[in-house]
């Protein structure tokens, strides 16, 4: 053990406080906006947010039970938040392709994307925060479950970048399609997501859940 350890347990400990707290408030933001803007895009990226909090307790469930002696599974409780979170995203990825299909038979448009803009620009400088420090801290503590839990942070800021581009390109052209085409983005990250929790979740794999495919 480094004589560093707690340290940087400590540092992992708030890494994932500051991770579920930004996820709520980012979701609660991103849902309000998605629906009175009808955007889907948005609408999604803030429910996905509410499942990266339920990913993000099973993180912070494993870091405390880290800083009190070395773990080598899942306890039952990080594999049920791998279940629920796992099923969460493959709820989404359904949700948000079924919506997809309604607006393009309704051919409705959101009425602005702004409000997707400023959001995809905070959570992008917010998410290259969180997973920097978190690859610093996983490789600190060589611990995997820890540096895995910064790339599904990475594919967090993938997401962001794919809201910013659907939202400053449907302000800049007004086609509805192109909100439609940021959705169904989030709705395959979402799935991939979803896959790779349920698989680690079966396997009882010590590590987050992410689409390691996407790293």
């Amino acid at each position: 053990m480094q004589m560093d350890t707690p340290k940087w347990l400590n540092v992992a400990l708030w890494l994932s406080i500051v991770t579920i707290a930004y996820n709520i408030v980012e979701g609660l933001v991103s849902v309000y906006f998605g629906s009175t803007d009808d955007t889907l895009a948005l609408l999604g990226f803030g429910i996905d947010s509410f499942v990266e909090v339920i990913s993000g307790i099973g993180i912070l469930h494993m870091v405390i039970r880290m800083q009190r002696s070395e773990i080598k599974d899942f306890d039952k409780f990080e594999r049920l938040a791998l279940r629920i979170t796992g099923i969460a995203f493959m709820l989404l990825a359904v949700g948000l392709v079924v919506g997809s299909v309604l607006k393009i038979i309704q051919n409705s448009k959101p009425e602005t994307t702004l409000a997707g803009i400023v959001i995809a620009a905070i959570s992008i400088l917010t998410m290259y925060f969180l997973m920097y420090y978190k690859l610093k801290t996983g490789k600190e503590l060589h611990s995997e479950a820890i540096i895995a839990d910064a790339h599904c942070t990475r594919t967090c800021l993938y997401l962001s970048f794919i809201l910013l581009a659907s939202s400053i390109l449907f302000e800049l052209f007004k086609i509805s399609y192109i909100d439609i085409a940021g959705s169904l983005g989030i709705a395959w990250y979402a799935f991939s997501e979803g896959r790779e929790s349920l698989e680690k979740a079966r396997k009882n794999q010590l590590a987050c859940s992410c689409c390691d495919n996407c790293h």
